[in-house]
């Protein structure tokens, strides 16, 4: 079933531990290669995954959280990981398995959205748009040729140019349909469960809630008070860090996924 998906390795077979690593909407497994390189994690077998329906990849018929949350859980059983590391969207993937239960390991989640509210107001606009008829394929395709621009002068704050126009490719290159199905799902996901924070406590797991201090991704402040009311849930706040935190300062992200590995 693994051997059609977009994946990226590094670090030891025989590692001790294994992380697994899922990007954010509309970006692929190649977004982890900062921290993936990172000195810290070089005692941790690494594998980064994309979303099924990113980057090159083709999109699953069910689009939906839940099912994301089952392929996933195939994924991690075959890799045999005993961390889980998600940013953005794949972030709030990650709290989905662990609150049915399909993972009881570690989470590192990067700039996870805890409600609607707190998603970014351009995501918001584009699922409104997307669920009009003939519009919605049009507004994704447009915004799409514009993202790279966008993306590559947000990314030169950290990166070097080269780089960055190949990560801001890659999210060009996604395909309007499937990002607007998704992103549809992920929204109905959103309107179902709307107390994350206890969902994520309620599934018992350890979690580190990583964010930089300047995110674009909100979180109220009784999410942060009921996250930080939860035992095993710990808040890290990255300093000189915005939502592409793992680009931005993967030294500390890497510093979180270690202490996450070395917890088991």
């Amino acid at each position: 079933m693994t051997e059609s998906w977009d994946v990226r390795r590094a670090g030891p077979a025989d590692a001790a531990h294994r992380v697994l690593m899922i990007p954010g909407g509309m970006c692929t497994a190649e977004f982890y290669a900062e921290v993936m390189a990172e000195p810290a994690l070089a005692e941790l077998e690494l594998t980064a995954v994309t979303m099924p329906g990113f980057g090159a990849t083709k999109a699953p018929a069910d689009v939906t959280m839940d099912n994301y949350a089952r392929l996933m859980a195939g994924y991690v059983a075959e890799a045999r990981s005993d961390v889980l590391v998600g940013h953005s969207l794949g972030a709030n993937l990650a709290i989905e398995m662990a609150a049915a239960g399909l993972f009881t390991g570690p989470l590192v989640l990067l700039s996870p959205s805890f409600s609607r509210g707190d998603e970014s107001t351009f995501l918001a606009v584009m699922d409104v748009l997307g669920r009009v008829p003939v519009l919605g394929n049009l507004a994704w395709t447009g915004m799409l040729k514009l993202l790279p621009r966008a993306m590559k002068n947000d990314m030169l704050k950290r990166l070097p140019p080269e780089r960055a126009q190949a990560l801001a490719d890659m999210m060009g290159g996604n395909d309007p349909a499937n990002c607007r199905r998704i992103v549809r799902g992920y929204y109905a996901y959103l309107d179902r469960h709307r107390a994350l924070p206890a969902r994520l406590c309620a599934s018992g797991v350890p979690a580190w809630v990583v964010r930089g201090d300047h995110d674009e991704i909100g979180l109220t402040d009784a999410e942060r008070r009921e996250l930080e009311a939860c035992p095993q849930v710990r808040m890290v706040t990255v300093p000189d860090a915005g939502h592409l935190v793992l680009l931005e300062q993967p030294a500390h992200v890497a510093d979180v996924v270690l202490a996450a590995a070395r917890l088991n």
